[in-house]
């Protein structure tokens, strides 16, 4: 597994926003959704490319287009939905799956309740959107999700992730056999004793969309 904690000023600036506990939804939302921007440049750095040559006004060139099968990029719901938009920023053409995966606020682990993802993913690039990788159960369990069903490469994006959280997806998924990135915006100190991330920024789901009963 390779870790990526994205060192930029405009990555920091936002961060410092998003962490602060008076900041309203509406400006968390905007924010989540340009940081989320950011980190997605750095996470497509190995997305597969073939070349290819093309007419120009002026005269024949060479470039290079994404490679088939398509990437897909999966949000784990609920709070993986406001980093979709930013992530399909930089890749329009990709397609999206969603997976709905809950914690037991109990034992921590991750379960899955709903998919809405292609059967065969043989082959495909996956970008996964999870904002908080803090226990890693759910990020590690929606990686085997997603091997299961075949992809070759996985990366996930996240806002912010916990020491512990990167250890277990590391164990969790270091025979699968396929080549896992995890780019987030920083590394915090630990998590609490109800598995939150310490500083961290709360609950991101809550704070992008309100609490919910």
């Amino acid at each position: 597994m390779r870790l990526l904690a994205v060192d930029h000023p405009l990555v920091a600036h936002k961060l410092t926003v998003l962490r602060d506990k008076n900041t309203n939804s509406p400006t968390f939302r905007l924010l989540t959704d340009e940081l989320v921007t950011l980190l997605a440049y750095e996470a497509t750095r190995d997305t597969r490319v073939d070349e290819t040559e093309f007419e120009t006004p002026v005269g024949l060139a060479r470039g290079v287009k994404l490679t088939a099968p398509k990437p897909i990029v999966v949000p784990i719901l609920r709070a993986g939905l406001g980093m979709l938009d930013g992530m399909t920023r930089l890749l329009p053409t990709a397609e999206v799956g969603f997976l709905g995966m809950i914690r037991n606020e109990e034992t921590l682990e991750a379960t899955t309740y709903a998919n809405r993802l292609p059967d065969d993913l043989t082959g495909r690039q996956c970008y996964v959107l999870d904002p908080m990788l803090a226990t890693g159960g759910t990020l590690a369990a929606a990686i085997g999700y997603l091997v299961g069903r075949g992809a070759s490469h996985i990366t996930a994006v996240c806002l912010l992730a916990a020491p512990e959280g990167l250890q277990l997806v590391e164990r969790e998924t270091q025979n699968l056999g396929v080549p896992i990135t995890i780019v987030t915006a920083a590394v915090d100190e630990r998590l609490d004793e109800n598995g939150y991330i310490v500083p961290g920024l709360g609950d991101a789901g809550d704070r992008l969309y309100g609490l919910t009963d």
